[in-house]
């Protein structure tokens, strides 16, 4: 399930890195962190909704992937984007 528009274009306000980032690590992690909870709150509600799991474990995959960039080439932008999205490393 998709975010809408405005929450995306919040979302990358807050976390871009110059005025027309849209696709950089720490705002790629941001949207998919709001999607994931999303996905989480549907899946408590929808215990057997077996494809939305999967989707769900794929974008916690891609997620850990952009963290390990940013851990490994950027680790300063990688603490920051652990305290501005609230997670635990």
């Amino acid at each position: 399930m998709p975010i809408k528009r405005t929450t995306k274009k919040k979302l990358i306000e807050k976390h871009r890195t110059h005025a027309k980032d849209t696709g950089s690590p720490q705002v790629q992690i941001a949207i998919l962190s709001k999607e994931i909870d999303q996905l989480t709150k549907h899946l408590q509600d929808h215990k057997k909704d077996q494809s939305a799991r999967r989707g769900l474990l794929g974008m916690v995959a891609r997620r850990r992937k952009l963290l390990t960039y940013l851990r490994m080439n950027k680790p300063e932008a990688y603490q920051d984007v652990l305290e501005k999205q609230g997670l635990k490393k």
